[in-house]
């Protein structure tokens, strides 16, 4: 493993210096707790759902093994959503505890933060393999015609798009993904791999809502990974998929003292361009000349 430092690191008192001992305090057990929604992702199928600012969102194993593709907008502007490339810049290429989940320009800030993950001590298996991995993205129809020649309808990608079809949003708004529970890495070659999730029934990964959020998630049709999907020995996976569990908390009053959702970039937006302004002067003289 290379010791060079990371391109960017938090400095004390940054937006990248996350508060430990804050969102350790919302977490089960530690902070007074409401339980206000369900959810459950059919296998091979997606959901959209709302959490408001100020609440918990718990991803969670409910029956077996399932890798989950996680997508999330600003509720009120769909616009601003999680940008997993430079997510994986500021924060990690896999996510855990103390991550956060960041907006696309020009809003740039911590849609969510991770406060609890039942896989935190995974770390790193003999493969390199690490889990919650924002390293690739949905699978999606389009790759499946033209690596197979069929049309199958029910990838990521597809369960994302008609998951938010009731919010009115469409296609275009699907963007890259959390896999969640999904275990990757790069291999000698550089290229990307998958392997079986290591999740079990009871496991979760937990968001704090930093803002009004929008999500959708898709109960990957390729279950828990362990079968391949493309190539020589690909097969139907059906019998590795499972449902997926969501819950939503309302925390208590008193647990947020002193938070504030975070403002976007303070940036003003200019980029180097000046205001227009005519010279009716020069105009002039260029004319009489």
């Amino acid at each position: 493993m290379s010791n060079v430092s990371a391109a960017y690191q938090a400095t004390k008192g940054s937006i990248l210096d996350v508060d430990h001992d804050f969102y350790d305090s919302l977490t089960e057990g530690k902070a007074e707790r409401t339980l206000i929604a369900t959810h459950t992702v059919p296998l091979r199928n997606g959901l959209a759902w709302e959490v408001p600012a100020g609440h918990v969102l718990r991803i969670k194993i409910t029956e077996g093994s399932q890798v989950g593709d996680f997508n999330m907008w600003n509720l009120h502007n769909p616009r601003e959503r999680m940008w997993a490339s430079r997510t994986r810049q500021l924060q990690r290429a896999h996510v855990s505890t103390y991550d956060r989940l960041w907006s696309t320009l020009p809003y740039l800030r911590p849609m969510a933060t991770i406060i609890d993950d039942t896989l935190a001590d995974y770390g790193v298996d003999e493969d390199g393999g690490r889990v919650h991995d924002l390293l690739g993205t949905r699978c999606d129809p389009y790759v499946n015609r033209l690596l197979t020649g069929e049309d199958f309808d029910h990838h990521c990608h597809s369960n994302l798009v008609r998951a938010v079809a009731p919010w009115g949003l469409t296609e275009f708004d699907v963007h890259d993904v959390l896999n969640i529970f999904q275990c990757t890495g790069l291999n000698n070659d550089d290229k990307y791999f998958m392997k079986a999730c290591p999740a079990r029934k009871g496991d979760y990964l937990e968001f704090f809502a930093e803002t009004d959020l929008l999500c959708a998630m898709s109960c990957c049709p390729g279950g828990d990974l362990s079968v391949d999907l493309w190539g020589p020995d690909a097969r139907d996976p059906l019998e590795t998929c499972n449902p997926l569990g969501v819950e939503i908390y309302r925390l208590e009053d008193n647990a947020l003292d002193g938070w504030e959702s975070p403002k976007v970039a303070p940036y003003a937006g200019n980029h180097g361009r000046q205001n227009p302004t005519t010279d009716w002067a020069a105009i002039k003289r260029e004319r009489c000349s």
